[in-house]
Order: structure tokens, then C-alpha cells, then sequence
């Protein structure tokens, strides 16, 4: 017996084609469903379409997949929901409220092989890839669980997402299918800690309105190659040609994530080295306060010195987003997600 067709890994079109090779027929009634499920979360055999064509409905419907993983649980903190979905391992995903709308963070990976010491899931290691299908559940079930308006959806949870390219690829394409869930694509970031072959695939491959952000967090390779292991690797001067190009090619911004550490990036010199950076660049500031992890490595800058930072890149002409922290409390904020020993279990089961 064939595998049924699973939704929520195709777009229209691919879903569309899956169903005619199949049935040799149903192309226009299999995008109607399409349509129908990721609009309201079911099919509707009732369409003026299916009037005359319930077999046709029903053999449709037989060879679809329409199953997600479930949700093991939820936490919540004020406005901010984290949530994790049981793909074998337990996937993180936050509901933020942001003045834009409410920001979906989705994840690509079950933990992540990069290290980044300040980061939770950086100490899990690598243990699943996520396939396209465990990508898009995530927000299906931020908007049908949940019933939240989902406005903008960030790469910014588990995972290294450009180590997990062609599947990130295929979820983004699913999210901003105009026939589906018509996320628009200006409304995606895809946030890596450095891939720069990731960075080219991207401005070759993905559609140019998606947005680019990059987890940057020292002013220089020293201090760089300490906290962010992936540096040795591609160095502060490879990412920067890599953004360079990123910025000429799109006319678009990038968006520089730039974790404050109490006593090792957060000085007014570490400041200077980072506009130093971002010369030649189009590129906005997110400076992000340390959210504390459970084995505290490091210590949150003082308020202080986050405003000293901030204001002086400012007066350098620099654009700086000062994030206020969400989610603390639940292990939702900002290099927060995952538990090591938690998902080894759930993974030998």
C-alpha cells in the first residue's frame, strides 16, 4: 500500500501533482482541500466543487495524511505561550506578543551541534533534524491549538536552521504558499549563528523578501572563537563578506542578534569594535539581555551598561532594537530552549 501524502509537507502545487499521479485526475479538487485545511483546519466534502464529485472527495481525503505530533506541554507566561511538540524528541516553540503582531519562534533541529555557550540548546548537541512537516506542525498548532493570529514566524528556536537548509527551505515555501497559510515572506527571518555557506545558498535559492538575521555576539574573533565555537569555522571577516553580498543582492537589511555578557562583549571598546563591523553594512542592532541559564555560565550585563551600549552605538548612526526579555520565567526567553537530559530519555525510548 502506498504512503499517504502528507499535507504538511508539500506546497500547493507539489500537493496538487501528488494527488494526480496518484488518481490521475483531482488536480483542481486537491487544491480546494488544500485551501480548505490549512484555512480552517478540516476538510469540507460541502464545496459547490465536490456537488457532484463525493467520491472523488472521499478518495482524496483516503490518501491524505492530515496527522501532526503532538503537544506534550505548555507554559505560560503572560501573553507568551512556549510549547513543545513530541517529534521522538521534545521540540520548543514560542507564541511572543511583539508590536508588529504575535511572532511564532519555530525550531529546525532537536538540539544543535554549533555550542554556542550561552545558548541551552547549544549544550545538547545535535540529536534530530526536523523534517518539513515537524517545522509547519509547529505553527499549525500555534494557530488551531492555540488559536493565536500568527503574524511573523522566526528561525530563531532550536536548531541551527541552515544546517537543516533544504528542509527549512521547503517549510518556508509551505508557510508562504498563497493557496495555504499565506505567511508573507517579508513576515520570515531565518536567524543562523554563522553558516556562511548557508548565507550564499540563501541569497541563490530562497525567495528574496525573506529576511536574514545573524547571531553575532562579540565585536571580535578572540572573543568570538570563545563563546561561539562555530568562528573557527567562518571568521567575523567571512561572515561579513557573506553579508555583504547578502545586503547588495537584496536591498535588504540584516538583522545583527548581539547577546550582552556581563564583563566579556559588553564594554564601551567592545562597542566601537562592533560598529567597526557594521560598516559597509545595511544592518540593524537587536542587542539582547543575558537570560539565565540552568547551569549559569555567564551573568546579564547591568541595565547600566546594556543603556551605555545601546546609546552608543546610536550615536554612531547605528539603528538599535533593545529587546525586552519574554518568557524568562518558563525557559522561553532568548537562548533558553531545551533540556539535555529530557530528550536523551524520550530519543532511547
Amino acid at each position: 500500500m502506498l504512503e499517504k501524502i502528507s499535507l504538511f509537507s508539500l506546497t500547493f502545487d507539489q500537493y496538487c501533482q501528488e494527488v494526480v499521479s496518484r488518481l490521475n485526475k483531482g488536480g483542481l479538487h486537491a487544491g480546494i482541500l488544500y485551501s480548505q485545511w490549512y484555512r480552517y483546519g478540516a476538510f469540507d466534502s460541502t464545496h459547490p466543487a465536490f456537488s457532484n464529485a463525493q467520491s472523488l472527495f472521499k478518495k482524496i481525503v483516503e490518501i491524505t495524511d492530515v496527522s501532526m505530533p503532538p503537544i506534550n506541554q505548555v507554559y505560560e507566561e503572560g501573553d507568551t505561550y512556549k510549547f513543545t511538540v513530541d517529534v521522538g524528541g521534545e521540540v520548543e516553540s514560542v507564541i511572543i506578543p511583539m508590536k508588529t503582531g504575535l511572532t511564532l519562534c519555530v525550531s529546525s533541529q532537536v538540539g544543535c551541534q554549533r555550542g554556542c555557550r550561552f545558548c541551552e540548546t547549544g549544550r545538547m548537541g545535535l540529536l534530530k533534524q526536523l523534517s518539513a512537516k515537524e517545522i509547519v506542525a509547529q505553527f499549525l498548532h500555534a494557530k488551531f491549538t492555540f488559536k493565536k493570529p500568527i503574524r511573523n514566524v522566526v528561525f530563531m528556536g532550536m536548531g541551527e536552521p541552515f544546517d537543516n537548509f533544504d528542509v527549512v527551505h521547503q517549510a518556508v515555501k509551505i508557510l508562504s504558499d498563497d493557496h495555504g497559510l499565506s505567511v508573507g515572506q517579508r513576515h520570515i527571518t531565518i536567524s543562523t549563528s554563522g553558516v556562511v555557506p548557508g548565507i550564499e545558498k540563501m541569497i541563490k535559492d530562497m525567495h528574496p523578501g525573506i529576511n536574514l538575521a545573524i547571531s553575532l555576539s562579540a565585536p571580535n574573533d578572540e572573543k568570538r572563537m570563545r563563546i561561539m565555537p562555530i568562528n573557527r569555522h567562518w571568521n567575523m571577516a567571512t561572515i561579513k563578506t557573506a553579508l555583504k553580498k547578502y545586503c547588495q543582492s537584496r536591498k535588504r537589511s540584516v538583522m545583527v542578534s548581539y547577546v550582552l555578557l556581563k564583563g566579556v562583549n559588553d564594554a564601551i571598546d567592545d562597542a566601537d569594535q562592533l560598529i567597526t563591523f557594521c560598516d559597509e553594512l545595511d544592518v540593524k542592532i537587536n542587542l539582547i539581555p543575558y537570560n539565565p541559564q540552568r547551569q549559569r555560565p555567564y551573568l546579564a550585563s547591568d541595565i547600566e551598561t546594556m543603556d551605555a551600549f545601546a546609546s552608543h552605538l546610536k550615536q554612531k548612526g547605528l539603528i538599535v532594537l533593545y529587546r525586552k526579555t519574554k518568557g524568562q520565567s518558563i525557559m522561553a526567553a532568548c537562548g533558553q530552549l531545551g533540556k539535555r537530559k529530557t530528550q536523551l530519555e524520550l530519543l532511547s525510548i
